[in-house]
């Protein structure tokens, strides 16, 4: 599948791009958000949050009001992990077309699979969980913005599936998401390709401003790309 050994490890970003979630983490953000006192849109939530680990994109979110300090951080946190935890037991979640197989196809091919993601680690379970997937099985490894110091757009997250999966050289490593904030990312750690992907949480138009190698409208057109590679 890919030539030369050029692709190492390919990451993956989680809700929007392999998970379909009907953007639940987004819709509830907002709700938190505005449980505060705030009348915003979920547009607006979606420019300044998507990819974001959680704590820091209500920061950004609020510092568009100038209207930051740590208790009505502290208090819209809170309040969006309790709102987050009861919407996940209700819904149903399911990943995008050919997510699978395409998991499925790298590894046969020795290319690992990380899945990172803004989420920390025990809400990044519970999707996994709903999944029925495994590490070890679908994928290799889970990485989320509870593991690192420093979540995206730092390149810290990619960083750390590659020492935990052995790959050296970042040019080996393929980064896809379906924000600006994870093509950011990509390119943070010099990754080989940075891929953006329009399921998710922003358009083609946006993600185009991060100047990704690609943009595709489904995983499925990956394949194509890494047979390129």
């Amino acid at each position: 599948m890919v030539k030369n050994n050029k692709i190492a490890l390919v990451v993956f970003d989680m809700a929007g791009t392999t998970v379909n979630e009907n953007n639940i983490v987004y819709k509830t953000l907002q709700k938190a958000i505005n449980n505060a006192g705030y009348s915003l849109s979920l547009e607006f939530v979606l420019k300044h949050a998507a990819g974001k680990e959680k704590k820091q994109a209500i920061i950004d979110i609020l510092e568009q009001d100038n209207e930051v300090n740590e208790v009505l951080v502290d208090t819209v946190f809170n309040d969006f992990k309790g709102l987050l935890a009861t919407a996940y037991k209700e819904m149903e979640v399911s990943t995008y077309p050919g997510t699978t197989e395409l998991f499925s196809l790298l590894r046969r091919n020795k290319v690992k699979v990380a899945l990172n993601t803004g989420y920390d680690l025990k809400t990044a379970r519970q999707l996994v969980s709903k999944l029925n997937w495994s590490s070890g099985v679908e994928f290799d490894l889970l990485v989320t913005a509870s593991d690192v110091e420093r979540g995206r757009p730092e390149p810290e997250m990619i960083f750390l599936a590659m020492e935990k999966l052995g790959v050296t050289d970042s040019k080996l490593v393929v980064k896809i998401g379906d924000s600006i904030i994870d093509v950011e990312e990509g390119k943070n750690a010099k990754c080989g390709l940075s891929i953006g992907v329009t399921t998710g949480a922003h358009t083609r138009e946006q993600i185009e401003t991060a100047s990704p190698d690609f943009i595709i409208n489904s995983l499925m057109e990956l394949e194509n790309i890494l047979l390129k590679a």
